[in-house]
């Protein structure tokens, strides 16, 4: 007799990809905010923060528009017992959240215009 709470058979084979698709909501959101808080350092840093709002809006783009496909993978995953993690999208996600702070760090260090 299986464990019904075991790894392969989990007691709500949902909650998994329900958590997953909240923390990748939660990114988007904190992606969609940044955006909006560059949009202040316009008038001190320049057209250069166009460049982090328009990185910001499209990672959080890309991550809306995969999100229905990641969670029917994960779902599917679970049911069948097979999950593969998605790396990918976790490597990109998190070359652009570090492309944007250096770029946010750059603008501070080295575009102010008021110096």
């Amino acid at each position: 007799m299986t464990n019904p709470t075991s790894p392969v058979n989990p007691p709500d084979p949902g909650l998994q990809p329900e958590r997953t698709s909240l923390a990748w909501g939660r990114t988007l959101l904190a992606l969609v905010i940044c955006a909006v808080l560059f949009i202040r350092w316009v008038p001190q840093y320049g057209g250069f923060v166009l460049a982090l709002i328009t990185m910001s809006l499209a990672a959080a783009l890309g991550i809306y528009v995969s999100q229905q496909l990641r969670y029917r993978r994960s779902l599917n995953g679970i049911s069948s017992g097979v999950l593969k993690a998605d790396v990918a999208a976790v490597l990109w996600t998190a070359g652009v959240v570090i492309a944007v702070g250096a770029a946010g760090i750059y603008a501070v260090l080295f575009r102010s215009l008021h110096e």
